[in-house]
């Protein structure tokens, strides 16, 4: 009884105990609380006087002397973009080393020029003389079924007829009258002329060797009915026709020149030579790419050269006016130098700006040598297609005949040949041009090896020619398949192991006309250019006829230096 009454006391305690251990928890937890948030905010309040303390302190530490000494003790690390500043070094380096790569591309290509021009002074009247007496002495020799004249021979004399009739033609333009018309107009007028004669030269060069080269192939194709042989009539006159007037537009520019330079003060002068500095506007800031750059390139040399012989031609007309005093001589001297200097840094400097924006390299300029050497060395090689001069007049726009007309009429007009003592004189001279023709051939043809060589392009020079032609000639006869174009030699494969640099070209009309270019195997992709290779080539040759439709009237871009002339892409445009 006792036990169980005990243990029921035990039981009701029990809950009594946990009751007040309940208590006591809550007590102490709402105590801690209490504590906590007296704890946090005596910590607000502390934090608050320490920002407030720091304020104070960061406004007291603001002045003058400390900003200072930040700036100056303050540092950054360059390598840690280190290709950036790689990439603006190497473009630094690019644009120093673009005037000496230009000035050997300029010194080269000059050269050639001479050479081209020299060509119709010294070699040019040989080889009709020669070509004249062949024709007149064959028929006597009684050897019938031969031709009486190689082609080559036919266009060297169609060139000296045309030299002669236009020559006979400039006879009858009066040089003074042409020079007071020229003086009596205004200074701006005089720029406005002298613009647009620079772009009729340009329009004059890009058509002209078209008609050339129409006459010469008129004249050289094979007939089979003496009636076709009267339609080089009409390609005669008008090559006669245009160089006429290309050596008379040539002729007014050279006079505005001489009346810039004997204007008294100088403001035509000036005005012609600032519009050098207007080219750089107006081609720095456009997309180039590799062949562009090319075309420009060439469009610059035949400039400069044509510029050299309008000073010489200019020169030429005041010593003859105040005749042939030499101390006149030093006071043209300091103009002549004046324009030489403003085209050459206009060249420089457009040329640095181009690579520059357009990310390309100093080393193409020996690309372009080597492909300007590649048509010297070609024109010597068996299976030529093409004269030398010629060749030149296609790349760089620079056409000789009317130039040296011009040159030939200004001679002739201000130096007087009287007694045998000038006969000699002239006979000596043209000795010395033919010296100088054949000295500049030999080292241009050393060189050009050299350039061939070094460019890996040896196995290029022993191919047929470029099938760009064919493709042309295809196109307008919309044929599916590519043959090459009538006149052109076609070599095979046995006899051009034998070719040489100064081996005579050989015909080879009897082969097969059906017989197809051979295409390239090589891997040589040296004077290619790197933009959208893949992305141009020409999808349409599937299958059918309509893709070969679509192929013949879209062709596929050029891609190679070799096949672009000055006349494929006119100017700068950007295809």
């Amino acid at each position: 009884m006792a036990d169980s009454l005990a243990a029921a006391q035990g039981e009701e305690s029990e809950p009594e105990k946990e009751g007040s251990e309940r208590r006591m928890e809550g007590g102490s937890e709402s105590r801690g609380s209490k504590e906590t948030s007296e704890v946090t905010e005596t910590l607000g309040f502390y934090d608050k006087k320490k920002v407030q303390k720091d304020k104070k302190r960061s406004l007291s530490d603001l002045s003058l002397v400390r900003f200072m000494g930040a700036e100056l003790t303050r540092g950054y690390f360059l390598e840690h973009n280190e290709a950036k500043y790689t990439e603006r070094r190497e473009r630094v380096y690019t644009c120093l080393r673009i005037p000496k790569e230009l000035e050997k591309l300029m010194l080269f290509g000059f050269f050639l020029c001479l050479d081209a021009f020299l060509y119709v002074f010294t070699l040019l009247p040989l080889r009709v003389l020669l070509a004249l007496v062949q024709l007149l002495t064959l028929p006597c020799c009684g050897l019938r079924g031969s031709p009486l004249l190689q082609p080559a021979q036919v266009c060297d004399v169609l060139k000296g007829l045309i030299m002669v009739l236009c020559y006979v033609m400039m006879s009858y333009v009066d040089y003074s009258m042409m020079y007071h018309l020229i003086r009596g107009q205004s200074v701006i007028k005089l720029y406005i002329i002298y613009n647009m004669l620079e772009v009729a030269d340009r329009l004059f060069s890009s058509f002209g060797q078209d008609i050339l080269d129409a006459l010469y192939w008129t004249a050289t194709e094979p007939k089979e009915k003496k009636r076709a042989h009267i339609g080089v009539v009409p390609h005669f006159l008008m090559a006669v026709l245009y160089v006429f007037l290309h050596a008379i537009l040539i002729m007014v520019q050279a006079t505005t020149l001489n009346v810039a330079f004997n204007s008294h003060n100088k403001s035509l002068l000036t005005i012609m030579m600032s519009n050098n500095f207007v080219e750089i506007k107006g081609s720095v800031f456009k997309k180039f790419e590799k062949n562009n750059l090319f075309q420009m390139s060439n469009s610059d040399i035949k400039e400069r050269f044509t510029n050299y012989v309008l000073l010489l031609i200019v020169c030429l007309r005041n010593m003859e006016q105040f005749s042939w005093n030499p101390d006149h001589m030093w006071v043209l001297f300091p103009d002549v130098v004046m324009v030489i200097a403003s085209e050459v840094t206009v060249d420089v400097v457009k040329h640095a700006f181009i690579t520059k924006f357009n990310d390309i390299t100093a080393d193409v300029y020996g690309e372009y040598r080597a492909s300007l050497a590649f048509d010297l060395v070609s024109s010597r090689q068996k299976n030529a297609y093409t004269d030398y001069s010629d060749s030149v007049s296609r790349r760089m726009g620079f056409i000789p005949l009317p130039l040296a007309l011009l040159l030939i009429r200004v001679v002739t007009s201000s130096v007087k040949i009287q007694g045998s003592l000038s006969f000699m004189c002239v006979l000596l001279f043209y000795l010395g041009m033919i010296s100088l023709k054949v000295l500049n051939s030999i080292v241009l043809l050393g060189t050009s090896c050299m350039f061939v060589k070094e460019a890996n392009m040896e196995e290029k020079l022993f191919q047929s020619p470029p099938s760009a032609a064919s493709s042309r000639s295809n196109s307008r006869a919309h044929r599916p398949t590519h043959t090459s174009p009538p006149g052109e030699p076609i070599v095979d494969e046995g006899a051009v192991s034998s070719a040489s640099v100064t081996c005579q070209p050989t015909n080879h009309q009897q082969e097969s006309p059906a017989s197809t270019l051979p295409t390239s195997q090589s891997d040589d992709h040296f004077l290619t250019t790197p933009d959208g290779e893949d992305g141009d080539k020409d999808i349409s040759a599937a299958t059918g006829e309509e893709g070969e439709g679509l192929k013949h009237r879209n062709p596929a871009p050029k891609k190679d230096l070799l096949e672009i002339d000055r006349f494929t892409i006119c100017g700068n445009r950007i295809d």
